[in-house]
């Protein structure tokens, strides 16, 4: 008869062995991510880039391939999830792995984008290695036909902001840099620092390209480019940008252009306590492109209140949040009624009419670039399928971040600003306050889906994904001259709109995004097991 002590005994074996074995098996899983890594990274240097660059993602063949439009195959996309965010995600793998493969792959990506900064020190959206004569063909077809992508319907020559292309380019190298202090990278850092320094206006904002252009007209309406511009968080992307070279390389010199850079915030709120996307050279709101018009927009209203709430944070001014109870007045009073707020799924239009506070909605009809058109009414239905009508905003958040910061005196809300003298109380090296891959995500994944990432990659070491972003190839340019509506909710006009959509059959897709996700997850459970 086994007594109480040796079953008690046997129990805690049990347990041990149990535990042992839970804890082996996390670390066989353990080894096949980081194994998978390795392979997956292999196959997307070796078969998928060119000269280290990336698009967004390419049919298995490689016979066609694409960044935000389709691209040529000497082509690079500088815009996430194209090469910039590639290089991050091999700078996370090196960071946290050590392996060198993923530094020189990190190394190849950053040299093409090397290679494609601009003379005078930004980026354009993309990188043609086979030079100005091949991108100024593809402006010229593909790029012009693209009916909702007004961006590129124009060969500027120059540089932009917009879609955080200069900025987060920028930031990559600076993290490149700061791996090993490799001075080769220094002067690209430099020219790109100066390049952002430069195109700011002395008021404080900056235009979305730069150097100025103001020669492309869209049926009548004027070049935008060159306007102050908030659009896709221009102004926000650089200012946070320079405060990381400033804790990373502590050139004071940045300090009156990141302040400037607030204080442009607090100048073009509007007297209701509103924001819109751009403005003028007077300072006037205005439109962009022909999709977006003058108006005020509630989301970009909300947050940039909640950069207001960052700035006090950072200065301990009250000025930039003195106007803030003006903001959340406005948002209320602007907010949907009930019967247009798709059942609670949204609360606020995208655009509202200065000087009515009505929602403004935009509609397009036509068939393609060439003969179709944009619109503005009152009307909430048959809205833009790829440019939502209505947001969903969190006016909520704003509410508590106000009355948290309000009852805090300056010193107390600047404690652990990143630019005031003495006040940095944050952990770690000022390299660390920020983290310098914004794409970069916390979420840690189960077994389950460790699993399931392993068990998706096919024997040539791919993540092949479906339903992606296709296009119509180049034909021509439009020709069909009817007003109809068929294309008014649709992401693509007719066979001539080379703008890209969504592919609802099962074609395979090599895809740049679901590369990062699936490495940020396999990084994640690595971290949560070491």
């Amino acid at each position: 008869m086994i007594s109480n002590t040796q079953i008690i005994k046997l129990v805690a074996l049990i347990l041990i062995v149990s535990a042992f074995s839970e804890v082996s098996a996390q670390n066989r899983l353990t080894r096949q991510a980081e194994d998978a890594m390795k392979r997956a990274t292999k196959f997307m240097v070796d078969e998928v880039s060119y000269n280290g660059g990336y698009l967004w993602h390419y049919l298995p063949d490689m016979s066609r391939r694409w960044g935000e439009m389709e691209a040529y195959e000497t082509m690079i996309w500088v815009q996430p999830p194209g090469t910039v965010s590639m290089a991050h995600t091999f700078l996370d793998a090196y960071e946290l792995t050590g392996d060198p493969i993923y530094y020189n792959a990190a190394e190849k990506a950053i040299n093409a984008l090397i290679w494609g900064q601009s003379s005078h020190g930004g980026w354009n959206y993309f990188i043609d290695f086979a030079g100005d004569r091949s991108m100024k063909e593809w402006y010229n077809t593909i790029g012009k036909n693209g009916w909702r992508l007004e961006e590129f319907h124009y060969y500027y020559g120059n540089d932009t902001f917009d879609d955080d292309v200069t900025s987060d380019a920028a930031r990559v190298i600076l993290r490149m840099y700061l791996q090993k202090l490799d001075p080769k990278y220094r002067p690209s850092l430099e020219k790109a620092i100066n390049f952002i320094l430069e195109s700011q206006y002395p008021i404080g904002g900056w235009p979305q390209r730069y150097p100025l252009r103001y020669d492309f007209s869209k049926k009548g309406l004027p070049d935008y480019t060159h306007y102050h511009t908030f659009n896709d968080d221009v102004v926000w992307e650089n200012i946070n940008f320079l405060i990381q070279c400033y804790l990373t390389l502590g050139q004071n010199r940045l300090l009156d252009p990141i302040y400037r850079g607030m204080n442009f915030y607090l100048i073009t709120q509007q007297d209701n306590g509103a924001w819109a996307q751009q403005y003028d050279m007077k300072l006037n709101p205005a439109g962009a492109r022909s999709y977006e018009p003058n108006a005020y927009l509630p989301a970009y209203t909300l947050s940039n209140a909640l950069l207001m709430i960052r700035f006090y944070e950072f200065t301990g001014d009250r000025k930039f949040i003195s106007r803030i109870p003006d903001t959340i007045e406005w948002l209320q009073k602007t907010r949907l009624s009930d019967e247009e707020s798709l059942d609670g799924r949204v609360t606020h239009p995208t655009f509202i009419e200065i000087g009515t506070d009505r929602p403004l909605y935009v509609h397009r009809r036509g068939s393609n670039v060439v003969h179709g058109e944009y619109y503005f009414d009152y009307d909430d239905q048959n809205l833009l399928g790829h440019y939502g009508g209505k947001r969903n905003l969190d006016v909520q958040r704003l509410i508590d971040e106000y009355n948290r910061v309000s009852n805090l005196t300056p010193v107390e809300a600047s404690a652990n600003s990143p630019i005031l003298k003495g006040r940095f109380n944050g952990t770690g090296t000022p390299q660390s306050y920020y983290n310098l891959n914004r794409d970069n995500r916390s979420e840690v994944p189960t077994v389950s889906q460790i699993r399931s990432i392993l068990d998706s990659m096919d024997s040539e070491n791919r993540w092949l994904v479906r339903h992606m972003q296709t296009s119509n190839p180049y034909v021509g340019d439009g020709t069909k001259t009817n007003p109809t509506h068929a294309y008014q909710t649709t992401h693509v006009g007719d066979e001539t709109d080379t703008s890209p959509f969504r592919d609802e059959s099962d074609q395979l897709y090599i895809s740049t995004r679901e590369y990062i996700r699936n490495m940020n997850l396999l990084m994640n459970f690595i971290k949560s097991n070491n």
